[in-house]
């Protein structure tokens, strides 16, 4: 039986022959194309370990294991050869309409069942059903009771995920009588030729005995849709259009093999993905240990020696210290395993905003080869690249050239430029949701174990995602221990939170059950292996990082009132730097516009997430001058802010003026002050935060009490435990005491609900799958499309504000989004645009998006609003609520 080349394999984008009719890739050459790529990222894109997993795992040797997986990879779409594929009314037609494959419906042994053409299943799911069968009949091992435990039914469910989703378990003997649209006689026929010749091309004649293990699975599906990501791009296929009348005879095949090779090297080179690594670490030159970078710096190399890589948790208050040991920490890991890059998650897009030109820094010393950096956070979904372009222009004293030393600066079409593909960049600086997003039922989340699978994970504030992030982070930490990913965690202290992180991570690689628990001491550090799940407690630091004596006082009068009369000495003395926290937006601008007034020479400025994420980052960069720790502004400035700014690093203040707030963010808040006896100020009588729990903040006040001096880091533990301590009660009277008992008990509910929501949502462990990759996307009832926003955080619509004439900004963009149906704005353009606002403040708002807008599945989470002037403002009425945005952001009142 020979080959049919008429058999489609790629159409979209190719454009037209002189006749009108589609162009068409045959499927055979795609097939090959993804094998040829596979072979390549096989070579340059997988590390040593990833290989070695998946060798280990088919137990055969590292090239043959390179042949199956190229094998593997090359037969991913063998499912579209089926009649709902091939004959879909969507296909490649003739100039007049008529379906180009329509002509085997009429062909003898092309003929097919009715309903065939209707049937639902997609090619992926085909390929699974079809494949699981034909690997049982050339030897690989199989069972009939329990088909996932066995290698055969694991490549095919395997190979049917490589569009985001694996299928469930298949037992059924017979594919085509449950779904007829798989085709008998010669569709039959033709997939066994496809499949025959992609392995005698491929060399892949070796019969692997091994199991899928979990880091296999993970490796190979990476490598499968990585190569099928690349295979398809568009103008490269183009490029390999066979000429009319090929017909794809052994000779041909073995003709396009090296056509397809040499198109894979140059694609995967394109990519912005291969030749990445870590530096050799300089050797120590510190004589001694008391900080808990030189800790680090002197032994984990000599642990990681001996032992591999793995988990270390630094435990200290936020400082620069602490984020130069985790860094430290990390390119010692990276280069242990020949990691391909960093991923740096951070609580918040704004603190991700505020690092990334800290870790620029540490990029270009630790990081050899080219890499490239995208900014990974919700703000800048759209378009990553873009987002990091524009971080660059904000940042920037001058203009951004492409010179050596700014080769990070990417394309905005780059291929990485892509919602699925960006996490694969060398360089990540993002928010720890797409950690998270990766251990939960979505898309493609398999392919973000993969991404981090090559790369070490820093994870700076592990503590501040609530319960719903610290119960999917365990998750998390299983599946890195069991991939082997190198994992740096960076706490404020320790606590039986961070010891639970230590057993995932310990429980992922196999580990005992023994408890390990950090030191409660600050600094501290400790190292979990991942070969062994074997914890270690190393020497710990002698000295303290940023020991302080920091002065808390509590006042009680009207919050504006007090704000003032803490800042009226800067102004009188000429001198010194303030960072004030509202609780809102809408606070923070109206404190701002007060204290203008009132406090003429005081130099202030203002900067909080509902401002566009151009003036944000603008301003953030405008901060880091003005409050450097080591130099800044010499006249009397204040800075008026939101929570947002707790996690930023690299400002320093003479005292901090904040609402009330749990204890935990007051102390990441008072770490911004400088010098040895740092002040905070707390209004007691302000507001305090929607998404703050009102009994830490009452328990809070109530440790506090009018105020106290704190020994830092020494006194941090105590004060946290006492803020739980249930001695509390003791201070209060009893109806007092009772209210807290109950807002107490509303918090312990909270935490359940949200604790089991997450455990019911999550996968399941590497090591609780039992062979079934199907688990890893199976949908739970009750999965409603608000459930992933409300486990992930606080969900967010991204405002863009349009003005007459249609520029997004007066005077400004060049472009115009016009309000018409007849324009399609590119959605990369409104990332500087953007403005981030809580879903909530927006309830009910329809925005002013046009018909070709809402067509635009990139724009649905953008809320297109068209302002009007109004006695010199700009504003927007309807709906129950009034916008009003200027250049100190955007403000949303709900009307009564």
């Amino acid at each position: 039986m020979s080959l049919d080349s008429r058999l489609w394999g790629k159409a979209a984008g190719l454009g037209k022959d002189a006749r009108g009719a589609h162009r068409t890739h045959p499927l055979i050459c795609h097939l090959l194309d993804t094998a040829a790529v596979a072979e390549v990222v096989w070579d340059e894109l997988l590390t040593s370990r990833q290989r070695s997993m998946v060798a280990g795992a088919l137990q055969v040797a590292d090239g043959e294991a390179r042949a199956l997986a190229a094998f593997w990879a090359g037969l991913h779409d063998i499912g579209k050869i089926s009649v709902p594929f091939q004959l879909h009314r969507n296909g490649p037609k003739y100039a007049d309409g008529q379906l180009l494959a329509q002509e085997l419906g009429g062909e003898h042994g092309y003929g097919f069942a009715a309903g065939a053409a209707q049937d639902r299943q997609s090619h992926e799911a085909a390929a699974h059903w079809w494949l699981a069968g034909v690997f049982e009949e050339i030897g690989y091992p199989s069972s009939k009771r329990r088909p996932q435990s066995r290698l055969s039914h694991a490549v095919a469910q395997m190979l049917g995920g490589h569009g985001g989703r694996y299928h469930p378990v298949v037992y059924a003997k017979d594919p085509a009588a449950r779904h007829p649209g798989l085709g008998t006689g010669r569709w039959e026929e033709q997939r066994r030729v496809h499949f025959d010749e992609v392995r005698r091309v491929t060399g892949a004649a070796s019969v692997p005995q091994g199991r899928m293990t979990p880091g296999a699975a993970v490796a190979l599906t990476g490598l499968v849709t990585v190569s099928d990501w690349l295979a398809s791009i568009d103008e490269e296929i183009r490029a390999r259009l066979r000429e009319a009348g090929w017909a794809g005879t052994r000779e041909d095949l073995d003709a396009y093999w090296p056509v397809a090779r040499a198109a894979a090297l140059r694609l995967v080179e394109q990519s912005d993905l291969a030749g990445t690594g870590f530096a050799r670490p300089e050797p120590v030159q510190c004589a001694g240990e008391t900080s808990l970078a030189a800790s680090v710096e002197a032994q984990l190399p000599d642990l990681v020696s001996v032992h591999g890589p793995g988990l270390v948790v630094v435990t200290a208050t936020a400082s620069q210290e602490r984020t130069q040991a985790a860094l430290r920490a990390a390119a010692v890991l990276g280069h242990a395993v020949d990691a391909r890059g960093l991923f740096y998650a951070l609580p918040t897009g704004s603190a991700a905003d505020s690092h990334m030109a800290q870790l620029h820094a540490f990029a270009e010393q630790a990081l050899t080869g080219p890499w490239r950096s995208l900014l990974l956070h919700s703000s800048s979904r759209l378009k990553p690249a873009e987002a990091a372009q524009q971080w660059v222009h904000a940042h920037a004293s001058g203009d951004v050239s492409a010179e050596p030393g700014e080769e990070w600066v990417l394309a905005a079409n780059s291929w990485l430029n892509s919602h699925h593909r960006a996490l694969l960049a060398a360089l990540g600086t993002g928010t720890v949701d797409e950690l998270l997003q990766a251990v939960m039922p979505v898309q493609f989340n398999v392919m973000r174990l993969f991404a981090f699978s090559g790369k070490v994970v820093v994870v700076d504030e592990v503590h501040a995602r609530g319960a719903w992030g610290q119960k999917l982070m365990l998750r998390f930490l299983e599946w890195a221990a069991a991939l082997q990913i190198p994992v740096v965690l960076a706490a404020m202290s320790a606590d039986k939170s961070v010891d639970a992180m230590l057993a995932a991570y310990r429980r992922g690689a196999g580990g005992g059950k023994e408890a390990m628990v950090q030191p409660r001491r600050l600094p501290a550090w400790s190292f979990v292996d991942a070969q062994s799940g074997t914890g270690y407690l190393p020497r710990q630091p002698t000295g303290t990082v940023d020991a302080a004596t920091l002065s808390v006082e509590v006042v009680d009068g009207a919050p504006y009132d007090e704000i003032q009369a803490a800042l009226a000495p800067l102004a009188e003395a000429g001198k010194g730097r303030a960072v004030v926290y509202r609780s809102t937006p809408v606070e923070a601008i109206r404190t701002f516009r007060q204290l203008s007034q009132d406090l003429p020479a005081l130099e202030m400025t203002l900067v909080h997430e509902q401002m566009r994420n151009r003036d944000r980052w603008r301003r953030l960069a405008a901060c880091r001058s003005m409050f450097s720790p080591h130099d800044g502004v010499s006249g009397p400035s204040v800075l008026v802010t939101t929570p947002m700014l707790e996690h930023v690093r690299g400002l320093r203040f003479d005292f901090v003026v904040s609402g009330p707030a749990p204890l935990a963010s007051l102390l990441t808040r008072a770490a911004q002050n400088s010098g040895g006896w740092p002040r905070l100020v707390v209004l007691r009588a302000d507001h305090t935060s929607e998404l703050d729990d009102v009994a830490l903040v009452q328990r809070t006040g109530l440790v506090l009490g009018a105020g106290r001096t704190i020994s830092l880091p020494e006194d941090v533990p105590l004060l946290l435990d006492e803020v739980y301590a249930d001695e509390l009660f003791d201070r209060l009277g009893e109806a007092a005491g009772r209210e807290l008992q109950q807002l107490d008990n509303r918090r312990t509910v909270r935490e359940r609900r949200a604790t089991g929501t997450a455990g019911w949502l999550q996968v399941p462990g590497p090591w609780e799958l039992d062979g079934d990759l199907g688990l890893l996307s199976r949908d739970h009832p009750g999965m409603e499309p608000g459930l992933l926003p409300a486990v992930l955080g606080e969900d967010l619509v991204h405002v863009v504000c349009l003005y007459p004439g249609s520029l997004l900004e007066e005077g400004v963009l060049e472009e115009k989004l016009a309000r018409d149906s007849k324009r399609r704005p590119r959605p990369g353009q409104l990332v500087p645009y953007l403005i981030p606002v809580p879903q909530r403040l927006v309830d009910g708002v329809k925005g002013d998006a046009n018909s070709v807008w809402r067509d635009m599945a990139a724009l649905k989470s953008v809320l297109r609003l068209n302002m009007t002037r109004v006695d010199g403002e700009w504003v927007r009425t309807g709906e129950g609520h009034r916008f009003h945005v200027s250049d100190l952001g955007l403000s949303v009142d709900q009307l009564p």
